[in-house]
């Protein structure tokens, strides 16, 4: 059982020793147990660093991508260095490492293929009541869209096992803790949760430089997730609205006009016809977004396919470089190196 710790960079020199630190080199349950870092473009010494505290592996993007193609980035990585469980947390060691244990326990037990860490926000200190009333309203619209019980979808404190990893395909630019909950709950994936503790708050985030933004990104982050896998729901509610304002607008003009006698209210008939337009147009979009989202499926079972076809060749990862001196090179570790040898037909399969 080889278990892989991935951790997204970006500028993190004076953060990261303090967060390696605090990781484990062994763990009950697991034969190996590796360090990954994604540096998602860094100009500082983050690599160097990173090289310094004993890190096995670097994912190394040429700029800065982002937290969500970081992320998808180590996935990757992880699965072809022959990973069977991958543990994400965050470089500001925000999450306690000691509940790495309990956070992977239920995918030993093969209860779950992913596990989400619930930081029980309402314990938090620096949460201010309107953060956490917040993420809790984000967090119930990201459960019922994904039919799945996580209370804390935010949380970038997760374990998933192998199967969960080459399953999960996050499209979005800005984050993947919701999308990747959404998607785990529309496929085959068994989502579970566990409370883990929170270290003191060491720096302010740099994904949200203030309230308001953390609520204009999330918000649009959920709406725009959840319109990608529930479009016939989020359209069909939205054309329901405009029409029945177009219904009271139409209903207002009909009570001036033949029971007040007060005729002339035209415009009442023009707006009411011009949202009863775009009602019609909401329901045809929400139609259109449920057909794609069936291409949308079999695009993601193709991608699916090819991840397992790259793992069985032993491909390589994309922007790999060892860490520590002792590192060993991905064709030569684990389940990415054995199903490579003597696989030169099917790699010019591939090709062709």
């Amino acid at each position: 059982m080889k278990l892989i710790i991935q951790i997204p960079c970006f500028n993190e020199e004076d953060q990261l020793p303090a967060t390696l630190g605090d990781l484990p080199r062994e763990l009950a349950g697991v034969d190996e147990l590796e360090w990954l870092i994604i540096d998602d473009g860094s100009t500082d010494r983050t690599i160097e660093v990173a090289k310094e505290q004993g890190v096995d592996h670097i994912v190394r993007l040429t700029n800065n991508k982002g937290l969500a193609a970081g992320f998808q980035a180590g996935l990757d990585a992880c699965l072809k260095l022959g990973a069977d469980i991958i543990v994400n947390t965050d470089a500001d060691n925000q999450y306690s490492a000691s509940d790495i244990p309990k956070l992977i326990q239920p995918v030993l037990d093969g209860n779950a293929d992913m596990v989400v860490g619930d930081r029980e926000v309402h314990k938090i200190e620096h949460f201010s009541p309107l953060k956490v009333r917040l993420q809790k309203l984000g967090s119930a619209v990201v459960r019922r869209a994904s039919e799945t019980e996580v209370p804390d979808t935010t949380s970038g404190f997760r374990a998933y096992n192998r199967e969960a990893a080459i399953q999960l395909g996050v499209v979005s630019k800005f984050t993947y803790t919701l999308e990747s909950i959404i998607q785990a709950g529309k496929m085959l994936v068994a989502v579970d949760h566990v409370p883990v503790g929170t270290n003191e708050k060491t720096r302010e985030s740099r994904l949200f430089p203030s309230m308001w933004a953390y609520v204009r990104r999330n918000g649009l982050a959920i709406f725009r997730i959840y319109s990608m896998y529930e479009p016939l729901r989020v359209f069909m509610s939205l054309a329901a609205i405009v029409a029945a304002v177009a219904l009271v607008i139409w209903g207002r003009f009909a009570y001036l006009t033949f029971l007040a006698d007060d005729p002339g209210h035209v415009q009442s008939v023009v707006l009411g016809s011009a949202l009863l337009v775009i009602a019609v147009q909401l329901a045809a979009l929400g139609v259109i977004g449920d057909i794609l989202g069936g291409s949308r499926i079999f695009q993601q079972r193709t991608l699916e396919r090819v991840r397992r076809i790259e793992l069985h060749m032993g491909i390589e990862p994309s922007h790999y470089e060892p860490g520590n001196p002792g590192g060993k090179h991905p064709t030569t570790t684990g389940a990415a190196a054995g199903p490579a040898t003597g696989k030169t037909e099917e790699r010019e399969a591939l090709k062709l």
